[in-house]
């Protein structure tokens, strides 16, 4: 989930003073070969280690060039993130221009490098002021408009994966979890009296995976990126940042052009269906990373809104 902050990395280091693990990684980018490189760890990342590589330009007249690498981790398939999909997706999101370009992709070694972004990293707080949303509303169009993506993303079959994980590796259960069950089926049914059709959608939209430019909101980290409905994004977007009612009433009339009641009550639908999935994201990683980061505690912060 949670994506590097482009502000406040660590200071810079050569390939000397970093674990060896993560040099042997970084060596094998064909775009870094044969160019000197310092890498800055950034924090924020929580299932990947994400770097801030800086080599010299080609030719050197021309200074350097920055990157941003993405060190996955053993815990995505527990978490239903498949690389060769987010590399995929990232590529597609990239051509429509809201998102960095990818520069390369390493499988063997679990590395995807892109371009950096100079800006401003969202937190909640910009997402609540109302200037902000309209650059927030484009952004989600221009994706939204993106060569289908190779996989679909549906929180439904998301949440009945994580519960299998959870029940069977014996990881902490949210308190009554499981008597929400029956509520979930009558979310589905609802939404499935009118077939909405789906969309290039990024699943994950903290506030921490838009950058502000100053001309531009870009999306950035495409782990869970995957064909959806679009009241799903605009769902979760609210729903991640603790946006008030009204808000996400301004959202989807910025997103569809025009005040939209059944698109409002699609959205709290599906923002209300990914407080539930991700839970259970958290009482995984609870139960297998060794990051010091309080998983638990963040995912109940999600249940009990």
């Amino acid at each position: 989930m949670t994506s590097p902050t482009q502000d406040g990395p660590l200071s810079p280091a050569g390939p000397s003073s970093l674990p060896p693990d993560v040099v042997a990684r970084l060596n094998a980018v064909r775009a870094f070969a044969g160019r000197p490189w310092q890498a800055q760890e950034l924090t924020g990342g929580l299932t990947n280690h994400n770097y801030k590589v800086t080599v010299p330009a080609l030719p050197v007249e021309a200074g350097t060039q920055t990157f941003v690498a993405r060190l996955s981790t053993a815990s995505g398939a527990l978490l239903a993130i498949d690389r060769d999909v987010e590399h995929a997706c990232s590529v597609a999101a990239a051509r429509t221009g809201v998102a960095p370009m990818v520069v390369d992709y390493v499988p063997q070694v679990g590395v995807l490098v892109i371009e950096w972004v100079e800006g401003r990293t969202y937190g909640p707080e910009d997402l609540r002021i109302e200037a902000n949303l309209p650059g927030v509303a484009t952004a989600l169009r221009r994706l939204h408009a993106a060569e289908r993506f190779p996989a679909d993303f549906d929180m439904f079959a998301i949440q009945r994966r994580y519960l299998d994980v959870v029940q069977r590796n014996g990881f902490r259960l949210p308190e009554r979890y499981l008597e929400f069950m029956p509520t979930v089926e009558r979310i589905r049914g609802a939404l499935s009296v009118r077939d909405e059709g789906t969309v290039p959608c990024h699943n994950d939209l903290l506030a921490a995976n838009l950058i502000d430019d100053g001309e531009q909101v870009w999306l950035i980290d495409y782990e869970y990126a995957g064909n959806n409905d679009p009241c799903f994004e605009l769902g979760n977007l609210w729903s991640e940042s603790n946006l008030a009612p009204e808000q996400l009433d301004h959202l989807i009339e910025l997103y569809y052009g025009k005040p939209l009641r059944h698109k409002v009550a699609r959205a709290r639908l599906l923002g209300l269906m990914s407080k539930y999935g991700w839970t259970l994201w958290a009482a995984i990683q609870d139960g297998i990373s060794g990051l010091d980061f309080d998983f638990w505690s963040w995912g109940m912060e999600k249940y009990d809104r």
